[in-house]
């Protein structure tokens, strides 16, 4: 017995699936459409077999909605020093706070996907290009509590990804 796939929702599948590929050398099926149910997906396979299910219905809503970050109000320490924060520090701090909530927080249900690169350097490698790509990488290489040498990364929607050895 073998796991046949594993399936994620996805608000742009494009998006996602080349995430897989470049990264992990995944390979991109064609676009599946089920006009009737609103339903696209993709397949990515991987060298060993492994695959993703890609998919999207325009009904479904993902991480980013399910967290809503209240308007920066500024306290009343913050009025009486006279501290005045500008509406773009405002702005950007409560983006990084969606976002932090969005791809970091755990939640029950699956915790990861893990893709095992053969070598702590290149663990080493694929995180710092990751990282000067702009991936948002949630957890520095290390070695785990028990023993694993990893990083972790969120691909475009937050999905959280292991890169071990």
């Amino acid at each position: 017995m073998r796991i046949e796939h594993i399936a994620i929702w996805a608000k742009d599948i494009d998006q996602v699936c080349e995430f897989y590929r470049k990264y992990f050398g995944g390979v991109v099926q064609p676009l599946y459409h089920n006009p009737a149910k609103q339903f696209t997906s993709r397949f990515v396979t991987f060298e060993s077999g492994a695959r993703l299910e890609i998919m999207h219905r325009p009904d479904i809503e993902g991480n980013a909605e399910t967290f809503h970050v209240k308007p920066y109000e500024a306290s009343e320490a913050e009025t009486d020093l006279s501290v005045s924060i500008s509406e773009p520090i405002k702005v950007a701090v409560a983006q990084a706070t969606a976002n932090m909530m969005a791809g970091v927080a755990e939640h029950l249900g699956f915790a990861h996907i893990s893709f095992s690169v053969g070598s702590k350097e290149e663990v080493d490698r694929l995180t710092q290009k990751m990282s000067d790509d702009g991936i948002a990488i949630v957890g520095e290489p290390r070695t785990t509590g028990d023993g694993y040498y990893e990083s972790v990364v969120l691909d475009p929607e937050g999905n959280r990804i292991e890169i071990t050895v």
